[in-house]
């Protein structure tokens, strides 16, 4: 198989899962306050808002530009008094970017510069993947144009909302290649993408991290002291995810190590271990980590 085939074939296991999980593409003007200062729309994906004294920032904006616009809408009416409005993406797949042009021209989109790499490489082709995948994706997808972003950083920035700072941060490959946290101060709360989520098998996406790349990630997430997780496709919970997201993936890891050695082949792994994860965890929606043992099959560590 190319690699784009492969590429082709992984976005529509993904999209097809998370559409399963999250079936409703469209977001809501509710909100569900998580920490002082931060808000979510919790839906396909949890879009997070960051209100400051002089500023607000969104994390993520929905899929295409009418979800877009009920963000940066609910965003208005969270701080109305605030006339600078910041945007930025836990990572380049359609749901969490593609509504941004539904954001008011005045938004100051930032991102880092890895997420914005794979944004112009492979932007377009999850566009239209998802298109596909129902006539309601189509018109919320239809003529999407993605524009570049005003602020480009390598490794962290910070932004003054005023009484609180955002870290916008990559620390590594994980889900992507260029997931990116955000960590709000004073309120210690990780958004955290699709790099910690709770009780959600994880998913490496075409040619982003290794499940290595993901725990060197998450080891240096512990080190935020979070006290509070906003998950982009799973529910909120405390800083004690971040733990549980190490433990799963390093579980599975060793699991699917182990099955290597014995000679198994990744397919024959991929279902014991689901079938393992389903006892010990049989409240969770989905426990198929096919994919992920196939990532660690190939993860050359």
């Amino acid at each position: 198989m190319n690699p784009l085939s492969k590429l082709l074939a992984l976005a529509t296991l993904i999209s097809a899962s998370a559409l399963a999980q999250m079936p409703q593409p469209m977001v809501t003007e509710n909100t569900t306050q998580i920490s002082d200062h931060v808000w979510a729309i919790m839906g396909f994906p949890n879009i997070a808002i960051v209100v400051g004294s002089r500023a607000t920032l969104v994390v993520d904006t929905g899929m295409g530009p009418k979800n877009g616009a009920t963000a940066a809408r609910v965003a208005a009416k969270l701080a109305p008094n605030n006339h600078k409005l910041f945007l930025t993406t836990t990572h380049f797949h359609p749901e969490h970017a593609a509504g941004e042009p539904g954001f008011p021209s005045s938004t100051i989109l930032i991102r880092n510069k890895l997420q914005q790499q794979e944004m112009e490489k492979h932007g377009q082709e999850m566009i239209d993947m998802f298109s596909k995948n129902s006539a309601q994706n189509k018109e919320l997808l239809a003529g999407v144009v993605l524009r570049s972003p005003d602020v480009l950083f390598e490794n962290e920035t910070s932004i003054d909302l005023g009484g609180v700072t955002a870290r916008l941060i990559w620390d590594g490959e994980a889900h992507t290649k260029g997931d990116e946290l955000t960590f709000v101060e004073p309120d210690r709360t990780l958004i955290s993408g699709d790099v910690v989520q709770n009780k959600t098998i994880p998913m490496i996406f075409g040619d982003g991290g290794t499940p290595s790349s993901w725990l060197a990630v998450l080891d240096k997430v512990a080190g935020l002291g979070a006290l509070h997780v906003l998950p982009d496709h799973s529910a909120p919970g405390d800083g004690s995810l971040v733990e549980a997201e190490r433990k799963l993936i390093s579980e599975i890891r060793t699991q699917a190590l182990a099955l290597k050695r014995q000679g198994k082949s990744a397919d024959d792994a991929g279902k014991e271990v689901s079938t393992s994860l389903k006892t010990q965890h049989p409240d969770w929606p989905n426990t198929n980590a096919a994919a992920f043992v196939k990532s660690v099959y190939a993860d050359p560590q």
